[in-house]
């Protein structure tokens, strides 16, 4: 397979797939989305120990306004928010098993 030097992008194709989805947070964010079909916000904090509440609302909120998390919060006491992988968050899956089956080789 022959990479397009980046010079030849406009936009790069590149910097837009990071961008979407740069960040440690957001794709721990995508691969526990992805082992559950829907995770409420207090359950994935639980999953993700050391991320503040404040980064992790941030980092959904990006998820969600790139259409690769669906969000649906819920008029009850005490509020409950889930959220789920959008058809475009799915569309991740090869590349996240691919990071996953990287990480297992290599640790």
């Amino acid at each position: 397979m022959e990479i397009e030097p980046l010079e030849n992008c406009s936009p790069c194709p590149v910097e837009f797939a990071v961008n979407a989805i740069g960040g440690k947070w957001k794709i721990l964010i995508l691969y526990h989305l992805l082992n559950k079909d829907i995770i409420r916000f207090n359950e994935l904090q639980k999953l993700l120990s050391t991320v503040t509440h404040r980064t992790l609302t941030r980092q959904l909120r990006e998820l969600e306004e790139g259409g690769l998390v669906n969000r649906v919060a819920y008029a009850e006491m005490p509020p409950r928010v889930e959220y789920s992988l959008t058809d475009k968050g799915h569309s991740l899956t090869p590349i996240l098993l691919q990071l996953q089956n990287w990480g297992l080789q290599h640790m």
